[in-house]
């Protein structure tokens, strides 16, 4: 893991395209700001977590079907 000091309005890079600024400080809480292509998606990690819990989940399941009648017949045309 890299560990850099910033801050407030210095920035880290992430390759050509990601910028990662300082945007407050207050005590233990810190604002980010987060520049990234729209086809890059970010997300905290508890939402992040949250998401691959929810498509693991999605992915175990069975398929629900209806029930359908089969029994009715139709005169044909």
């Amino acid at each position: 893991m890299l560990i850099l000091s910033r801050k407030v309005n210095e920035k880290i890079m992430i390759g050509d395209d990601i910028s990662i600024s300082i945007i407050e400080i207050q005590g233990d809480h810190i604002r980010l700001g987060v520049d990234a292509p729209k086809a890059v998606k970010v997300f905290r990690q508890e939402v992040f977590d949250a998401i691959k819990s929810q498509n693991k989940a999605a992915a175990e399941s069975k398929p629900v079907f209806p029930d359908f009648d089969f029994s009715v017949t139709r005169e044909p045309f």
